[in-house]
């Protein structure tokens, strides 16, 4: 912890606002999102076609909207996106708590979806702009306090939801408003890389579609965060698969979380210190991959029936599922700040917002399929009397990514300066 806090106070206001602000944005969102499903199936009686609708318009709107959140930072100036996303989602947020009808609940996801696109493009751009030469260092610790929110997150949403979820939404709108006002008042301003460029948007978007390394890169990275929403997918189904038991899917979060904020700064200035930002990636894309070996080599165990089995049955279950838990968590330790710094140093500086933005659409399409495919993989595996099938796969799909980046980086397609910058406009 004491390098974590030599990191941040190294970093001038404006980047640590950022820190502050991120781990606000996810302790607001996380203490509110895992508990939506239930209100709405629960407490207002939806049918759960209906719940999955209202969550979906929430993640379309989010990625959908990702490219232009990002296009309009670089235009428009980084501070002003991010507080208007902050004040959407207050508003998002309200709306949960209030609404009761259809139409005013879908309303909420979509504006709280929007609001995401309208800050994380703008946010990370910024960041990365304020960091200069220490990208790497600052996405370090960017990734220490968004962890540390969605570990938070949970913990407040579940103590609120006891007296109300009605005062959970409320709180959490209230600490969105809070950071959009801490933002104007306290965020520089900065202009947007783009700000008062004759070219159309759509001119950007075809230079970063047409820029083949970056496109090629985003692509070979989708894989990565497929693997790495299986902490919120795969991994959850098998621990309530093996044990029957909710204790050791929040179990999984606390180990993601606790690891990430003791080890992140140290693992990454080790691993500054030994390779370059491709060797980086590609070894933690590899060990990302590695990370499901565990499950599969254990998934043709027999265990005991949930409810009936020992506590020791329960443990000896749950062990190679933390244990690749562990693992993933810090293969991602390992790749996310040299992954934010290398889209930084491929968009270049004049279109840092729209190569984020273009990307994190990028990377929530894949989810979204890959997500479908996992759970299919999932099933069709117990049904054929494979289960371990499922997991080999993502091992492979995580090799495949390492080798791919590991391509990109040996052919020169990843180093800074290659890219072809924004044309003058």
């Amino acid at each position: 912890m004491k390098a974590t806090v030599a990191q941040v106070r190294s970093f001038n206001r404006p980047i640590r606002l950022l820190l502050v602000n991120q781990l606000t944005i996810n302790v607001g969102f996380y203490m509110l999102m895992p508990y939506l499903a239930l209100h709405l199936s629960g407490e207002l009686g939806l049918a759960v076609w209906l719940v999955g609708l209202i969550l979906g318009v929430r993640n379309l709107s989010q990625q959908g909207m990702f490219l232009l959140g990002g296009s309009l930072a670089d235009r428009i100036g980084y501070k002003p996106m991010i507080t208007a996303g902050l004040g959407l989602r207050s508003v998002g947020f309200t709306l949960f708590g209030l609404a009761e009808s259809l139409p005013w609940l879908i309303t909420a996801s979509a504006l709280t979806g929007l609001a995401g696109a309208l800050f994380n493009p703008a946010a990370r751009a910024y960041l990365a702009q304020e960091a200069g030469e220490r990208k790497v260092e600052a996405f370090a610790v960017f990734n220490v306090f968004y962890q540390t929110g969605i570990m938070v997150g949970p913990l407040i949403g579940l103590l609120l939801g006891g007296v109300a979820f009605r005062l959970t939404c409320l709180v959490a709108a209230g600490l969105f408003t809070v950071l959009a006002v801490v933002q104007i008042r306290a965020l520089p301003g900065r202009s947007g890389s783009r700000a008062g460029a004759q070219a159309s948007m759509l001119h950007d978007w075809r230079q970063v579609i047409g820029d083949r390394p970056f496109l090629l890169f985003s692509l070979a990275m989708i894989g990565s965060y497929v693997l790495n929403f299986q902490v919120y997918l795969g991994l959850p189904i098998e621990v309530r698969r093996l044990t029957g038991s909710e204790l050791g899917v929040t179990l999984l979060f606390m180990l993601s979380g606790v690891l990430a904020i003791v080890g992140q700064v140290r693992i990454t200035a080790w691993a500054r210190q030994r390779w370059t930002a491709g060797q980086a990636m590609a070894r933690g894309l590899g060990l990302m991959g590695a990370s499901f070996v565990p499950l599969a080599l254990a998934a043709s165990l027999a265990l005991a029936s949930p409810g009936t089995a020992s506590w020791q049955a329960h443990a000896l279950a749950l062990a190679p599922v933390l244990l690749a838990t562990g693992l993933l968590s810090l293969a991602v330790m390992i790749v996310y700040p040299f992954e934010m710094a290398t889209i930084a140093a491929l968009g270049g500086e004049r279109m840092m917002g729209t190569y984020y933005g273009f990307y994190n659409t990028l990377s929530g399409l894949g989810i979204a399929v890959g997500n479908l495919l996992t759970g299919a993989a999932l099933d069709a595996g117990r049904q054929a009397g494979t289960p371990g099938l499922p997991w080999w796969a993502m091992a492979a799909v995580g090799g495949a990514c390492a080798v791919a980046v590991l391509a990109l980086d040996r052919s020169g397609r990843l180093e800074p300066g290659r890219q072809p910058q924004a044309t003058p406009a």
